[in-house]
């Protein structure tokens, strides 16, 4: 029996950007995140914002350098496109759940007028209540978990803002209502549909959830692991973003070359613009992303910052 041959060493290297993903249905963000750092070759990465596995859409990787910033996107606001099943309620506020409580008869009597005056309650800053089955941590044990086991804990509620919340459509004969939000950092779209839900009277669960937009960045933007593994190694590498594509459209200061060499030595450097709390700084020739700031009595005190060889590496990733 001839011996297996064993695979080939996948020799890892030094990548930097942002890959906007368009994450499938059914993985994990990690299992998403480990399928495409292999694809790269990458030796460091990360995402940026937890997505279930039953949600799809945009979900930002961030490699190399890029890493530093990744909680400027877990920090921005998000947009979702959500499916709520208008009339049933479940253990788990969505379609993997157990039934708890079924009102068709009560959400087929409803209309789009009635159904729009509901959603306009929750427009603005309201009060939730984290679900159980979530990422949070109780003394050291995700939510989700204890809840699996059939364990509920106490949970302190949140304050989270809604921006937008815009009905799509709402199909009557299958009870299905399509809604547009553009949220908070730390809103759950479960926990959204389930009070819509109880504020129309008939109970409510999440049938389908799409991240469409993170801060600055859309889905339009975003490519399909699919589209990725198709691709050659070429290809993907033109496909990131610099790293400061996420800090979007924050203020910029530019330092001379001496002026950069200092900064990115830690020194706080004079600077002729007002106090602000936070902003990108760039290199001038060549012109580099340098990393981020805030002015403060006119000190440009930095924040995070590159190393000169994460530069280099980007410059010629670059060009």
């Amino acid at each position: 029996m001839s011996a297996v041959a064993p695979r080939p060493k996948i020799v890892k290297r030094a990548v930097h950007g942002v890959l906007m993903l368009d994450k499938p249905l059914g993985l994990t963000s990690n299992d998403a995140l480990q399928k495409v750092k292999r694809l790269f070759r990458a030796e460091k990465a990360g995402h940026t914002g937890t997505l279930d596995p039953l949600a799809t859409g945009l979900l930002p990787l961030t490699f190399g350098a890029a890493t530093k910033f990744s909680q400027v996107s877990l920090e921005a606001d998000k947009g979702y496109r959500a499916t709520l099943r208008l009339g049933i309620t479940t253990t788990t506020g969505d379609g993997e759940g157990e039934i708890v409580e079924q009102r068709d008869a009560v959400a087929k009597s409803l209309d789009v007028a009635t159904i729009r005056a509901a959603c306009a309650e929750f427009k603005g800053q309201i009060s939730q209540l984290p679900p159980m089955f979530s990422a949070l941590k109780h003394q050291g044990r995700a939510l989700y978990e204890l809840a699996r086991e059939g364990v509920t804990v106490e949970r302190q509620p949140r304050t989270v803002t809604i921006h937008v919340l815009d009905i799509v459509q709402w199909q009557a004969d299958e009870l299905l209502l399509i809604i547009d939000v553009r949220c908070s950092k730390g809103t759950y779209i479960r926990t959204l549909a389930e009070d819509i839900g109880a504020k129309l009277g008939c109970g409510a669960h999440l049938a389908g959830l799409r991240r469409t937009a993170s801060g600055p960045v859309a889905i339009e933007q975003a490519v399909t692991l699919e589209q990725l593994e198709a691709m050659d190694d070429e290809a993907r590498l033109a496909l990131l973003k610099a790293p400061d594509s996420l800090l979007g459209e924050w203020p910029e200061v530019e330092l001379s070359n001496d002026e950069a060499g200092r900064f990115l030595s830690g020194m706080r450097r004079r600077v002729t613009v007002a106090d602000m709390p936070q902003v990108r700084v760039y290199g001038q020739m060549p012109r580099a992303f340098l990393g981020s700031a805030h002015v403060t009595a006119g000190e440009l005190i930095a924040d995070r910052l590159l190393s000169p060889a994460e530069i280099a590496t980007m410059l010629v990733q670059a060009a």
